[in-house]
């Protein structure tokens, strides 16, 4: 299972050179060399300051969709969740990060076929802290 770390974005602000032109990831194209304008990576992954935390990812039950160990999510706690949203959970006091499926009941389910859905019923208590919006990743 995947848990996470909540950790609170800084209000301070860091401008960033901006390379314009997109960068091909296929063949090498002739080298231009301009700079746009900047960019600030709190402006571009938050859109509601006061409702977004980042989360720091353990386990390994979202690889499917991408998400990876060590990874920092932005999470939105002012997002509604809808059917097929990645959602940071709450089960039972513990966090968790899981798709959310919302046709035939209620589930949680990994991007991992190692792991099963977790079903919620009359008998769990969950709550859905807040919807993913962004991965953040080192390489």
């Amino acid at each position: 299972m995947s848990k996470v770390t909540l950790i609170k974005p800084r209000t301070s602000r860091v401008e960033i050179p901006f390379y314009e032109p997109k960068v091909p990831a296929g063949f090498p194209s002739p080298a231009t060399e301009y700079l746009g304008d900047t960019l600030d990576l709190n402006e571009y992954l938050i859109h509601n300051k006061t409702a977004t935390f980042f989360a720091k990812v353990e386990g390994d039950s979202m690889t499917g969709a991408g998400i990876f160990e060590g990874d920092l999510l932005v999470i939105d706690r002012s997002r509604n969740p809808r059917h097929n949203s990645i959602v940071v959970a709450v089960i039972d006091n513990e966090f968790t990060v899981k798709r959310l499926c919302t046709r035939d009941g209620i589930e949680l389910r990994p991007e991992n076929p190692a792991y099963q859905p977790i079903r919620i019923s009359g008998e769990t208590e969950m709550q859905i802290w807040g919807v993913v919006t962004s991965i953040v990743r080192k390489l």
